[in-house]
């Protein structure tokens, strides 16, 4: 069951990001986000936002280490355990 809820988190960071690429149909789970400018900068408040409403982890800006949101995997590794 928590397998199941995590899961559906990532999708709907997943769903995020495609929504703003529309080009794309997928988004590998160990793909870099930001390498791929699938989060630029203008998209970032936005994508941590997100992260901690899915999560209900608060993050703070100012101490976040941005390889723990690089990835999807690395996301669900940091603010979605199971």
């Amino acid at each position: 069951m928590a397998q199941q809820q995590t899961t559906a988190r990532i999708d709907q960071i997943k769903e995020w990001i495609l929504a703003k690429h529309k080009n794309r149909t997928d988004v590998g789970v160990d793909e870099d986000l930001i390498d791929s400018r699938l989060v630029d900068s203008l998209s970032f408040v936005e994508f941590v936002f997100l992260i901690q409403e899915v999560s209900g982890v608060e993050i703070d800006m100012d101490t976040l280490n941005i390889s723990d949101i690089r990835t999807l995997a690395a996301i669900e590794k940091h603010f979605l355990p199971t």
